[in-house]
């Protein structure tokens, strides 16, 4: 079985759309945990500010299988241009990390965003502190403690999860 780290999004009808998120995540996956969810600006564009989030689910589906489900899960629920990279985005889902693996296809992980960008990077820290990034060789803390905060504004958030 496979760890996989799952960045989740939202920065339209964001607390429906991040409930929705975790529920679907915790009907396909056996194992779910999650971070805290952060506020965070929009990076590349002006809009509304996203809420954030990392989960880390269990599985023995493939990296190629989670990717499938992940933007088959984004399309249910609206999303229709996958082309456009800095957008507002009702869902957006993705594998940060799956194992210790390093891989460009079917999916890139780890991802690049991961050190690139607060609203992956803290919440992951927060999740999987002591966690080794497979190719820079340091932890997510180590990371997170050397990340220019000045670059992105990110607040964590008091949220309220609804009752199972």
């Amino acid at each position: 079985m496979a760890q996989v780290y799952i960045s989740i999004g939202s920065n339209i009808d964001k607390e429906q759309q991040i409930i929705a998120s975790v529920q679907a995540l915790h009907a396909e996956f056996s194992k779910v945990e999650l971070s805290s969810v952060y506020e965070c600006e929009p990076v590349g564009f002006k809009g509304d500010n996203f809420y954030n989030l990392v989960a880390v689910v269990t599985t023995d589906k493939s990296p190629a299988q989670v990717g499938e489900f992940l933007k088959a899960l984004e399309k249910a629920h609206g999303r229709i241009d996958f082309s456009k990279k800095f957008s507002a985005r009702k869902m957006d889902l993705d594998i940060l990390l799956y194992d210790d693996l390093v891989l460009n296809t079917p999916v890139q992980v780890p991802r690049n965003e991961i050190t690139e960008n607060a609203y992956v990077l803290l919440p992951l820290a927060e999740l999987a502190g002591q966690l080794m990034h497979p190719v820079l060789l340091l932890s997510y803390s180590e990371l997170w403690l050397n990340f220019n905060k000045s670059k992105q504004l990110i607040n964590k958030i008091p949220f309220i999860w609804p009752e199972a």
